[in-house]
């Protein structure tokens, strides 16, 4: 049997990778006018962003306050969970994404920053947040900038001293992804975990002398799936499949 017949190796360290062009659609007129995607925060996934062109910044809102963080070519800049983030398009920014623990991003471990009536309905903020199928753009603009209002009330709350905007808003996400942490929880048992524990494996086997799972090296080739991201046009890397060595892609092999 070939390597890879039954299903790829998840990637290094289970992470998710996926190409990015930030949108470069300015903000609806009451907006702050910025080009770029929709503000959100992960809740149990640290996010990282390699530039690969293009220029623009990150902004983020943390307990520690609000901050404005460059992006250019080369940069690598990556942030834990809880940090509220938002993309700034200044001109073709393009970006690798790397996230950790692959699976839980597409499972729903994101909330969007809307206003505060809509996080606090499911049903509201699942309209808000969903991409009709015959009007992509149209609603990927919108739930932009249904997250920007919110975004910008946040902020404006955390610079008047409410302390409480960040926990307040902590809670809400919490109330709308609780239905979801049993199917997180397993995911995450047969991803990462599994993925830690077959280098715990290897590790064993080494040391008791027995590198025989050497053998059983194949490598592999993932497909790209375009889709209508938080931030931009996203290329996600999945659906990995076994590419044939010369001697098994040759007619005498």
């Amino acid at each position: 049997m070939s390597p890879g017949t039954e299903g790829a190796p998840p990637l290094p360290g289970a992470i998710g990778v996926s190409r990015l062009r930030v949108y470069d659609w300015p903000g609806a007129d009451d907006s702050d006018g910025f080009c770029g995607g929709s503000p959100h925060m992960h809740l149990t996934c640290t996010e990282a962003y390699a530039v690969i062109g293009g220029r623009g910044s990150v902004q983020t809102l943390t307990a520690s306050g609000s901050a404005t963080t460059p992006l250019r070519e080369g940069d690598l800049v990556w942030f834990t969970p809880g940090t509220i983030h938002r993309l700034v398009n200044d001109g073709d920014l393009r970006i690798m994404v790397l996230m950790q623990n692959a699976g839980l991003p597409e499972a729903g471990d994101a909330v969007f920053t809307f206003p505060a009536e809509v996080l606090a309905d499911p049903e509201d903020y699942a309209r808000a947040a969903a991409i009709a199928p015959d009007a992509p753009e149209a609603s990927a603009r919108r739930r932009r900038d249904l997250a920007v209002s919110g975004f910008t009330a946040l902020r404006e709350r955390w610079a008047k001293g409410e302390t409480e905007a960040l926990p307040d808003f902590h809670q809400a996400a919490l109330a709308l992804v609780a239905p979801r942490l049993a199917d997180w929880r397993e995911r995450f048992e047969h991803g990462p975990v599994d993925d830690v524990r077959a280098t715990a494996r290897r590790l064993e086997a080494l040391a008791s002398g027995d590198p025989s799972y050497l053998s059983s090296a194949g490598v592999y080739r993932g497909e790209s799936a375009g889709a209508w991201g938080m931030c931009g046009r996203l290329d996600k890397y999945e659906n990995g499949t076994w590419v044939a060595t010369d001697a098994e892609s040759s007619p005498e092999g």
